[in-house]
Order: structure tokens, then sequence, then C-alpha cells
């Protein structure tokens, strides 16, 4: 499954367009490695996306092609959450 299509069904993000933007921006990481929109993920890998001033780590445990609001948490699992400082 497409890495933006993934973030939009799980609604870790609520728009595929605005997925597409976050990743083409460089803030989202698949297993450490930079991830574009059109990256293939799958269950088991590791999704570091960078929300503003926080840092999310997700693991994916399953992949649905269309799922249910109630139903879209179970998609993933959330490893750690952090502040990111900024540089002044």
């Amino acid at each position: 499954m497409r890495l933006d299509k993934f973030l939009k069904v799980s609604r870790l993000i609520k728009r595929r367009t605005l997925a597409k933007e976050v990743s083409d921006q460089g803030r989202i990481s698949v297993n450490g490695q930079q991830a574009k929109a059109s990256t293939t993920v799958k269950v088991g890998d590791e999704l570091t996306v960078r929300f503003g001033q926080k840092l999310v780590t997700v693991k994916i445990d399953r992949l649905q092609e269309t799922t249910r609001k109630e139903e879209a948490a179970e998609m993933y699992t959330i490893i750690k959450e952090e502040k990111v400082e900024t540089e002044a």
C-alpha cells in the first residue's frame, strides 16, 4: 500500500493530499529512510512522522483499503511521541 494512502486510511493524517505534501516535505521516514508519498509500506514497518513540534513513531499492524473511524486506530501502534525542540 502507498504511504499516503495508509496515512489517510489509518487517519494519522486526515486527507491524502495533505499526506502527500507532508511526505514530499521530507517529514516522514519509513524504517529510518526518508519516504515519498509513493513509498510502499507493509505490516511491521515503522513510520516516524513530524507534526510541527511533535515527533510520532508508529508501527504498522494491519493494512486495509478502507476502514471505519472506530477501527482506524487498530491499524497501527504508537511506539513513542516526543516533543521536538526548535533551534532559535
